[in-house]
């Protein structure tokens, strides 16, 4: 059992919890919980060790076991030593470093996100999250968001982060991807703007990026000028606007829902 503050492995949690810097040159990450260990082991995730402690109930024993049988260091910690590493109120009890590993972009892709400027944890977590379940093909993140393996934004993903290619690219990057070529054609920008013309109203059938921008500052000067449109949400009421998580979950939704209807007359 490890009990001192100085095992190099509680070192290595610690610095990866703290910056993204740390992860990068690490080229690891922290994911704290059951449900999300389950997630990494269900996607073949690479595991550099697991830590756990008396607490774990017997799934996530049973989740030990399962982690040890596929040769991953699993060591067991005190239950303060958890506890002072936890990001959580009410720690699960098992937490475990995992690769930084970005998914590959498949080769072709129709439907893609761009979280622009969004630096509150919960908010960008929540994008990954729909963007998981809407079918988005990658999420391309331009310079000032903020890490998307941060812990708050991993446990807000709730497993998005094994499903969903997530690269971090500079704008002349990203306007190199987007661009069409022979085998590919230009995707239509559209940029999540108060002023934009209705997302009932606009076809989403197209190939198309969406660009969500910050809450509080809007979108990028280099955003704006990537974009072919502006995208709105009908809104009754005195609500000036949604947060990034909500504002970018309805469009990517309603992008799902026209493309699930049936044209006319079929």
């Amino acid at each position: 059992m490890i009990t001192s503050t100085h095992n190099p492995k509680l070192k290595l949690v610690r610095a990866l919890l703290g910056r993204s810097k740390e992860r990068r040159e690490a080229g690891a990450f922290v994911v704290e919980g059951v449900r999300l260990v389950e997630e990494a082991v269900i996607s073949n995730w690479g595991f550099r060790f697991a830590l756990y402690d008396e607490a774990l109930n017997d799934r996530g024993r049973s989740l030990v076991e399962s982690l040890r049988s596929r040769g991953v260091d699993c060591e067991e910690v005190s239950s303060s030593l958890m506890k002072s590493l936890s990001e959580t109120e009410t720690p699960q009890g098992i937490l475990a470093v995992l690769e930084l590993t970005q998914l590959p972009i498949p080769s072709y892709y129709d439907f893609i996100l761009i979280p622009d400027q969004i630096r509150d944890p919960g908010n960008l977590g929540t994008l990954l999250r729909t963007a998981a379940a809407t079918g988005v093909q990658a999420v391309l993140l331009p310079p000032e968001t903020t890490d998307a393996f941060a812990p708050k934004v991993v446990r807000s993903g709730m497993g998005a982060h094994f499903r969903l290619p997530i690269h971090s690219m500079n704008w002349n990057e990203i306007d190199h991807f987007i661009g069409g070529n022979a085998t590919h054609p230009r995707l239509q920008v559209f940029l999540a703007d108060m002023d934009g013309q209705s997302c009932w109203e606009i076809d989403l059938h197209q190939p198309l990026a969406l660009i969500i921008g910050n809450e509080a500052e809007g979108a990028s000067e280099s955003a704006r000028k990537l974009a072919n449109a502006k995208i709105s949400i009908p809104m009754s009421g005195n609500i000036e606007s949604l947060n990034a998580g909500v504002a970018g979950s309805v469009l990517m939704f309603e992008v799902v829902r026209q493309r699930l209807r049936l044209p006319e007359g079929l």
